[in-house]
């Protein structure tokens, strides 16, 4: 396990993509999702005349990924912070734009191996998934204290889990005789809740169930809905942004971010656009783009992985 941990998703496609803005001398890039380093440690070998800034809210990760990123020096400046607080970020290092931010988004491999975090259904351990443990309520807490119909919506909106009610209910009738602690348990009762056919779809049953709870846990998307757009503000004219996204919720929400940017916003029938209007962003995929079958043979985790960049073209007009 420890091997496929350190296999960051579609890294030379990430470095080609930033390629054109990390190539200038003096340029910074921004890691907005650390974790254990891997896409740092290669932007830092590729570009290296670039310096980096690399944020994650997981102590755990940045102690391990500061270890591996001693080689390199003060061009690797690492900060515990959640990505959407980019401005603040930058303001403190005072760094007014940037030229390439990378965004690789949802639950890192180390979190998904470290059995005690909770994150992963495959083996018991404590309902917790915190991104940072040293803050916020664990996923045992969510579980047991939410009401019924908040629970629905969070498994419906965050997990896409069309037996939300069938689940809920029994975790209400559940947590009532004991309150949940561990992952296998509820592995268990999600299994015993769901109709045959149902299990029969979309590999490990607990999977959606998981994934919702690990988003409400950590207010991932309410951070990525801040965190985009401020990436995007902070990039100089000729930066660019590549982010990859795990599932549909997330690859939207950049989807939408990113054709706004890319879009004219002038009043139809102009005969001239003036600057304002014109699009800030060009977009540099053409939808998202997906991994290779070898990159997935080679790291499972990349299987749902989708790619999309974009560059800075124009000034925000104040």
């Amino acid at each position: 396990m420890s091997e496929t941990r350190h296999v960051p998703v579609m890294l030379q496609r990430c470095l080609d993509l930033l390629a054109p803005a990390l190539e200038r001398p003096g340029a910074v890039v921004v890691d907005c999702t650390l974790g254990l380093g891997g896409h740092s440690e290669a932007l830092l070998t590729r570009f290296p005349e670039a310096r980096l800034i690399a944020l994650d809210r997981d102590k755990e990760a940045l102690r391990l990924s500061g270890e591996r990123l001693a080689p390199f020096g003060d061009r690797a400046t690492l900060v515990h912070a959640v990505y959407d607080e980019l401005p603040e970020v930058l303001a403190r290092l005072s760094v007014p734009k940037v030229q390439g931010v990378l965004f690789d988004l949802g639950v890192s491999s180390m979190q998904l191996d470290e059995a005690d975090r909770g994150f992963a259904y495959a083996q018991d351990a404590p309902l917790d998934m915190r991104m940072d443990q040293t803050t916020g309520i664990s996923a045992a807490e969510v579980l047991n204290t939410y009401p019924p119909g908040e629970l629905v919506r969070i498994l419906r909106a965050y997990g896409e889990e069309k037996q939300a009610k069938r689940i809920v209910s029994a975790v209400v009738r559940e947590r009532e005789k004991e309150p949940f602690s561990t992952s296998a348990r509820l592995v268990e009762l999600i299994r015993d809740a769901l109709p045959q056919a149902a299990k029969r779809t979309g590999g490990n049953p607990a999977k959606r169930t998981f994934q919702a709870l690990r988003i409400e846990v950590n207010g991932e998307l309410s951070v990525l809905e801040r965190a985009v757009p401020a990436a995007v503000r902070a990039l100089a004219v000729g930066g660019r942004i590549a982010v990859l996204s795990y599932h549909s919720l997330e690859d939207r929400l950049v989807k939408q971010v990113f054709s706004a940017g890319a879009t004219s916003t002038a009043p139809p029938g102009l005969p001239v656009v003036p600057e304002k209007y014109q699009p800030k962003l060009k977009l540099l995929t053409r939808g998202a783009e997906l991994p290779t079958e070898e990159e997935v043979a080679e790291n499972r985790r990349a299987a749902p992985a989708r790619l999309r960049g974009v560059q800075r073209i124009r000034e925000e007009e104040l």
